[in-house]
């Protein structure tokens, strides 16, 4: 019997800006997108936006970050043994950045797209 990844939602579309407060100034004054979190990362921020009402987001990233699509997972490190064990090109190991940000790893489907499996609910 396989099992599957415990993959439960599309959370955020990361996009790549080249100027962070001018994207974030465009998606919430021009589009009327709501800040979904604006929070110190790295040597940055992690911004997210989306449209009242909506439960996947945009997430603005910098430089340095991966764009591609966040996908809520239940267990970060039973995913990635099981990727790995199907011959997914994922990260070698799962990222811990601290206490305040969940445990993450990321994997390339065939065309190279990434995807972020990010640990929640």
């Amino acid at each position: 019997m396989s099992r599957n990844a415990r993959i439960t939602e599309v959370a955020a579309v990361g996009i790549r800006v080249t100027d962070q407060q001018r994207a974030l100034a465009f998606y919430v004054e021009e589009l009327g997108f709501e800040v979904r979190r604006d929070v110190p990362f790295g040597q940055g921020r992690w911004i997210e936006v989306a449209p009242p009402g909506a439960t996947t987001t945009v997430a603005l990233v910098a430089d340095g970050v991966p764009a591609g699509i966040r996908l809520t997972t239940k267990d970060a490190d039973a995913d990635h043994a099981y990727l790995h064990a199907q011959g997914v090109d994922a990260d070698a190991q799962v990222l811990r950045m601290g206490p305040a940000v969940p445990p993450m790893f990321g994997v390339r489907d065939p065309d190279g797209n990434n995807l972020i499996l990010i640990e929640g609910s």
